[in-house]
Order: C-alpha cells, then structure tokens, then sequence
C-alpha cells in the first residue's frame, strides 16, 4: 500500500531520535564549583611540597672544615672535668667584645660563601650570643701572602654554632688605608644577624656575616662596643695614638648608640657627650644589663641609664680608668654587671699583683671594698685585664697571669684551673659568661691559635680550639 511503512514497529521506535533527559537545575554549577576546588587543592599541595624543598635547602649547609682540637687531633671540645657543653646554666647572654688585635687590621674576603678557616687563624676577640654561636676574628695566613690589595693585611672570621666544637671560615669586613686607620680588630654581635667589627675602625653586617659594610665615624674612633636588646652602644673617641696603640692619647669620648639593623649612630643624650679628664690621656669602659647601662667616664664618674634613653650620672667609682691597655680596655678600672643593680669594678694598684675589688648593690651610688682577705693565699695575682659577672653573680678576673674566681656567695677567690701545661704565658686579655656555667676566655698570645671556654662556671678552663697551618 502506497505510503506505508513495511518495517516492523519496534525497529522503527528504536532508530528514532533519542533525546536525553536534561539534568536538575543547577548540575552544571555544582560540577564547576565541585572541579575549582579539587584544582585549588592540588595546587596548595604542590606549593607546600616546593616551600618544604626549599626550606630543606635553606638550612643544608655543607660543614666546610672543623677546627682541630688542642692538644691532640681528637674530635670534639676538651670541656671541663665533669662537665660538657650541654649541661649549660642560666640564661644565655651576649658576652665578649674580646681582646684586640697587635695592630689595626684589613681583611681578606668581602663577600659571599662560608670558607675553610685559613691556615694559622690566630684569634684575638671572641663574641657568642647563645651557649652555640660564637664568632672570632684574628689574623690568619702568612703575611705578605694574603688575598688583599695590602698582602700583609690577613684579617679572618670564623664562625661556630656549637659551642665551639668546630668552626668555619666565613668574610670579614674588607677595610683599606696603609695605615690601617679604619682597620677593625674586636668583634660583636647581637644575635645571628647583627654584628660589628670595631677598633678603630666601624664595620657592620645585618646578614649574619655574609656582607660586612663600613660605618662613617667622622674620624673617631671605637673604643669599645656592647649589645642588648636590639640595640648597640659604643664609645667614639677622639686619640692621637698610632698604629698598635690606637687608643692611646684618647681625650674626649661620646657614647653612642643605634637600633638593630640600623646604621645611623646618634649620641645616647647631653650627659654623656665629650666625656675627659681635664684633657688628660685616659680610656673608658661600657657594660650593659638587659635593661641598664653603665658607663665608667674617664674622670671616673660612672654614668646609667636605661636601655634605649638617656644616662645620667649615678656616682663615682674608687678608681679612674687609667690609660687604655693595648687592646683598649682600661688598665685601671675594670667593670662588670650582675644585674642592673649589683656591679663590680676591679681596680689596679700602683704596683702588679695589686688589685681591689669594689662591689655595689644600689646601682653604683655607693661602693664597698673587699677585705684584702678576699686574696689570700694568691702570691701574684698579675696585672688585671678583664673583669666578667656571671648572671648569678660569680665573678671572673682575667690577669696577666691566668684567670681567679670568685663563686656566688663566696668570700675569697681562688685560681681558676687551667687544663694542659697551665694558663699561658702572658695571661689572658678577656674573659666573658654566656652563662651561670659556660665562658670565653682570650689568651694574650694570638700565636697559640687557642681561644679557651668553661663549662662549669669559672673552676676549670680548657683549650677549645687550635688552629694549626693546614686547616
């Protein structure tokens, strides 16, 4: 029949069109948000897995070359008898603007990567700002064969996040002049970031040593410097000295002061601007509390005030500082803080082996002699050269002749033991406490390549590192 269809119904309803169902209302949406999410996800994934990386990488630093240890070539720090480094006291505070060097120095590197410690590193002033991380700096090579633009300038850095233990090279400021008059020669740091080499000269590193950069002084020149607190204080001085004797002949001294990661130094305030003697030769002395600061005038007035303020004049001490030492401390009035209100101030005699020491329980508003009982049975105690307070109020005394202790409540002090063949000759030329139980201590004879540490408050003293031509 014409026009009818001749296949069977059911093929025809299956080769119809099929049309789907459309989906609920707001599927399609659903399914974008749903997808943005999971990518979001992934992507925050990746990101922290490349952030872990990197941070891996950050803190991977090769150990580049360890210190031999004195005498013997063992591995590890000689620390003192039943003690170790680990078993530390107290809370841990920057000790050490240290010893200076014979001479005003220039450096060897100026940037850029941690290097092996140079070959007869002789280090001359040690600063650590934790029971683990220290700095020194010394000379180190064989003058007239070091990498500068003057061959005999051999000034280095090392570094130590171990208590010593081992160390490792790393640049120093990079200073010029053939008379090395903006040389540095101690070091200082805050933290593990802000540090300055000083003496006469001004450099300062807000990279935790990577890059050193010079600090215009307007021809003065520091003295000494102390940190606390995300601050620096220093005295700029004005002295005629020449070459090793850079603070000799210092007339005039100007307490200064600048912020952590600031180069800008400005006077702290009126009272403490031009101090003298009547413009006689002389040297003075800073000490800081975490809160105070004290200052021992070259007239002997002793000047205070609160960290970050001004400092007015809090009393008189016994003694005048005297001319400077060689490494530009004084060699008359020595001064140490225990706290912001208990101070002690060694003063020489007229004659080596004599020395008293006044101590202050108010601030420094009245002093009290110890009796002369307080060193008996001590022959010769040598010239003092650095006076350092525990936080629970030992004193330490570095001399010329080795180093004296005075426990907490103790009323008479006794000699430090020296391990090995004893204190070296000459002495010491600092002594600082990082804590109640570790210290520093600086030999007076850069040539035994030693800088000397206690682990247990002062009694016993050890060799921590030397380092020999071929490290």
């Amino acid at each position: 029949m014409p026009g009818n269809d001749n296949r069977d119904p059911l093929d025809s309803w299956l080769n119809q069109q099929v049309r789907p169902l459309p989906p609920p209302p707001g599927t399609f949406q659903l399914i974008t948000r749903k997808a943005r999410r999971r990518k979001l996800r992934k992507l925050a994934i990746t990101l922290a897995s490349a952030a872990a990386v990197a941070a891996a990488a950050a803190v991977a630093v090769p150990n580049v070359l360890a210190l031999r240890v004195a005498p013997s070539p063992v591995t590890g720090t000689p620390v003192a008898a039943g003690s170790s480094p680990a078993s530390n006291s107290g809370t841990p505070r920057p000790t050490g603007s240290g010893s200076r060097l014979a001479s005003p120095a220039t450096s060897t590197a100026g940037s850029g990567a941690l290097h092996p410690v140079p070959a007869n590193f002789q280090p001359v002033s040690v600063t650590f700002v934790s029971t683990q991380l220290g700095w020194a700096i010394g000379q180190g090579g064989t003058a007239g064969h070091c990498a500068d633009q003057n061959p005999y300038i051999c000034t280095s850095i090392v570094r130590t996040d171990n208590a010593g233990q081992t160390w490792e090279g790393g640049p120093a400021p990079k200073t010029s002049g053939p008379d090395g008059a903006v040389g540095v020669s101690a070091i200082r740091f805050l933290d593990g970031v802000n540090g300055w080499a000083f003496g006469p000269g001004l450099w300062a590193t807000h990279d935790g040593g990577t890059t050193w950069n010079q600090v215009d002084t307007d021809g003065q020149r520091v003295t000494d410097l102390e940190t606390v607190n995300h601050r620096a204080y220093a005295l700029f001085a004005t002295c005629s000295g020449t070459g090793a004797d850079f603070a000799a002949d210092c007339t005039r001294y100007t307490l200064m002061t600048t912020s952590a990661g600031n180069d800008d130094w400005v006077p702290v305030g009126d009272p403490t601007n031009g101090l003298t003697d009547g413009g006689a030769a002389t040297s003075a002395v800073l000490a800081l509390t975490s809160t105070t600061g004290y200052l021992i005038a070259p007239n002997g007035a002793l000047y205070s005030g609160p960290i970050g303020g001004v400092w007015q004049q809090a009393g008189t001490v016994d003694c005048q500082p005297g001319p400077a030492q060689a490494n530009g401390l004084p060699s008359r009035a020595l001064l140490a803080l225990q706290d912001s209100a208990n101070l002690a101030v060694a003063c020489a005699g007229p004659s080596s082996g004599a020395v008293t020491v006044y101590t202050s329980d108010d601030s420094g508003a009245i002093w009290t002699p110890q009796p002369a009982a307080a060193w008996s049975g001590i022959a010769s105690i040598g010239t003092p050269t650095s006076l350092a307070a525990a936080p629970d109020g030992t004193l330490v005394l570095a001399t010329t002749n080795g180093l004296y202790v005075l426990p907490a409540g103790a009323s008479q002090w006794k000699p430090a033991t020296v391990t090995g063949a004893g204190a070296p000759a000459g002495g010491f030329t600092y002594v600082g406490m990082t804590t109640n139980s570790q210290g520093v201590a600086v030999a007076a004879d850069p040539a035994l390549h030693e800088i000397w540490m206690t682990f247990n408050g002062g009694g016993t003293w050890a060799p921590a590192t030397a380092i020999t031509p071929g490290n």
